[in-house]
């Protein structure tokens, strides 16, 4: 593992150009980081239930397919864990070298995976391990590339700066679909012979990119400041949980956001197929939303640095709820025209929405010592509540209804869990960045005002 350069820029312009350099770094080392994820999951709802959980009804092996995704869900609060622990004890930079290699590495041996004809039930056993070994690795990904951004942006509009990492996820949405739209065009048979390969191996490639940037960035200066200090926690998460709240109030603003993300990508592939879109409708409509979604994304969060990250978080959930039946009235509409409007409008506006401010948000609950780990346990805590059960829970009720309705409750439900939470969290767009600024006291709803200072 290379060392994590600790010197600081010393000159005003250099500080611009590390900041956009290391911006440049979270969005595509997280378009990396996610593309592989979700390559996964858009593969997982086409293909992986007959290739790895054969002779199962097809509604079980959709599900069966979906627990091995569920299953990189529970992997990523341990990844948040392990690397946050090392990345507020030795940098930054190292750990997200080492993010990047290890899901770029799991995603090209999924894609040489023999399937279960050939190695029978060591198929899906070693593809659910090379899914914990991406779980584990985005789960140190996402709060070490944000925190860098925010960390490097200090009090310079730390919203509009980190939604370069948020970014990176409908990024690397629309490269996935873009990639599978293409390979799905193939025959069938050639599809589930070996056309589903091709996305996990072209990761290879995006790898190598994301990599040469990440490189070229800084340690955080903050963490060098602490590094120089010698203050570092020696066990930031014991540090974390010995106040617990914010980690819990964290989890909870983001529930909404990653229920919507997930119903309305992954998900969605499985339903609108199973009730007749063919596939590159589907993921026509996909990469329109993740369009949209690269537009919504910055203004939301540029938003938040002008009115508060509570008051935008707050407007998201609202209309992730409000729209939650209306979305799906339009999915069962089968035009492929509503479609496309449906989920623009669920995952490109509402939960671009509710997302974009989260990576400020959620930094600027922490103080630098034990920021990576408190950021990346409560971002990941939300991911596993919010996304990586929903889309399990929803094919199972979907098949025992017949209808979308429990889709629709489970958006409103992940909505309303963000909604409610929201109102306990200290507004922080206005605060410093230091220890002594940086703690996340949780006052009274009627104390709280989104001109707070979060001190």
């Amino acid at each position: 593992m290379p060392p994590s350069p600790v010197a600081s820029p010393s000159t005003a312009a250099e500080r611009t150009r590390q900041l956009r350099l290391v911006a440049a770094s979270g969005l595509l080392g997280t378009a990396v980081e996610f593309y592989d994820f979700l390559v996964y999951g858009t593969v997982a709802a086409l293909v992986f239930g007959e290739l790895f959980f054969p002779g199962a009804d097809p509604a079980v092996g959709t599900i069966a397919a979906f627990g091995t995704f569920a299953a990189g869900y529970v992997a990523r609060p341990l990844g948040g864990i392990l690397f946050g622990h090392f990345g507020d004890r030795l940098g930054r930079k190292s750990m997200l070298l080492l993010t990047m290699g290890l899901m770029g590495g799991a995603s090209f041996l999924i894609g040489l995976l023999p399937t279960y004809d050939t190695i029978g039930v060591w198929a899906p056993v070693l593809l659910i391990a090379l899914r914990v070994v991406q779980g584990v690795a985005i789960g140190g990904e996402w709060g070490g590339a944000t925190l860098m951004v925010v960390e490097h942006a200090g009090e310079r509009r730390r919203g509009l700066w980190s939604s370069f990492t948020q970014m990176g996820a409908p990024l690397g949405s629309l490269l996935s679909t873009a990639v599978v739209a293409y390979v799905v065009t193939l025959p069938k048979d050639d599809f589930a012979a070996w056309g589903w390969r091709v996305p996990f191996l072209f990761s290879v490639a995006l790898l190598g990119v994301g990599l040469f940037v990440r490189l070229k960035v800084v340690e955080s200066p903050l963490f060098a400041e602490v590094k120089k200090d010698r203050a570092e926690s020696r066990l930031p998460i014991l540090d974390v949980l010995r106040n617990p709240r914010p980690v819990l109030l964290a989890c909870g603003v983001g529930i909404g956001a990653f229920t919507a993300q997930s119903l309305l990508t992954s998900y969605m592939i499985a339903y609108a197929t199973g009730i007749g879109y063919a596939r590159p409708q589907v993921l026509n409509a996909l990469t329109v939303s993740a369009c949209v979604a690269l537009v919504v994304l910055p203004c939301a969060s540029a938003l938040s640095d002008r009115i508060g990250r509570r008051p935008v978080v707050l407007a998201g959930a609202i209309a992730s709820a409000a729209l939650a039946f209306p979305v799906l009235a339009l999915v069962d509409s089968k035009s492929p025209g509503l479609l496309i409007l449906a989920v623009v409008l669920g995952h490109g506006i509402a939960q671009s929405t509710m997302y974009g401010p989260l990576g400020a948000l959620l930094t600027e609950m922490f103080g630098t010592k034990v920021r990576y780990t408190g950021a990346s346990l409560g971002y990941q805590g939300a991911t596993l509540v919010g996304a990586g059960f929903s889309p399990m829970i929803a094919g199972s009720l979907v098949a025992g209804s017949g209808n979308s309705t429990p889709v629709a409750l489970l958006l409103c439900g992940g909505a309303a869990v963000t909604a409610v939470t929201v109102c306990f969290v200290r507004e922080t767009h206005r605060g410093t960045l230091d220890d002594s600024a940086a703690r996340p006291t949780v006052p009274s709803v009627s104390s709280v005002s989104p001109a707070g200072t979060g001190r």
